[in-house]
């Protein structure tokens, strides 16, 4: 004998639904809610779903527009020439920073063998390449940053020239040009 649903299941799903929404409304709102990446919240309900799975990548969105929202965000926006060189500089100096951590971890592992004084000699030495690297990848990111931004102005005005002379023809074809007018004038002067 098959076994039948009580009838306050339909009641359970409502106030599931209820729940939900109240959730999705929360994180939307709360953007510095800290989740574990597949953290099981629950919603309390006895309808036989008892929880929801939401990963910490779903409130990655939250985060950027609580981010955008700051003095910060807002002063990125306001100047996206200084964005895109903060974000050449940070893509290309992820490699050196990753260099150098590496060459701190490892003379840290050697310290531990003894060799206190060269770790000193390393890490400075390194330090100070690293600040010089770092210098120099500026300049490069504000160089390649200038190069894309004159590249698209003269890409885009190129575009805008070349569409203003697609469509002259077009506006030729009624007569009324004042192209067409001033060359009839001047031709008007020469012949007199």
């Amino acid at each position: 004998m098959a076994k039948e649903e009580p009838p306050s299941t339909s009641k359970d799903l409502q106030e599931l639904q209820r729940k939900l929404s109240l959730l999705i409304a929360s994180v939307q709102s709360n953007s510095k809610v800290n989740l574990s990446p597949n953290q099981k919240i629950s919603l309390g309900s006895d309808a036989g779903v008892s929880t929801v799975c939401i990963s910490s990548s779903e409130l990655i969105f939250g985060t950027v527009v609580s981010f955008m929202k700051s003095p910060v965000g807002q002063y990125l926006d306001r100047h996206p020439f200084l964005t895109l060189t903060l974000l050449v500089f940070v893509a290309v100096s992820a490699v050196p920073v990753g260099f150098f951590l590496l060459l701190v971890v490892l003379t840290s592992l050697a310290a531990f063998v003894g060799v206190i004084l060269l770790e000193g000699l390393v890490i400075s030495v390194g330090g100070l390449s690293l600040l010089c690297v770092l210098c120099g990848l500026g300049f490069v990111s504000l160089v390649i940053s200038g190069t894309i931004m004159v590249s698209y102005m003269v890409v885009s005005s190129l575009i805008n020239y070349w569409f203003s002379l697609r469509l002259l023809p077009q506006h030729n074809s009624n007569g009324d040009c004042p192209l067409a007018m001033k060359s009839a004038h001047v031709e008007g002067l020469y012949q007199e």
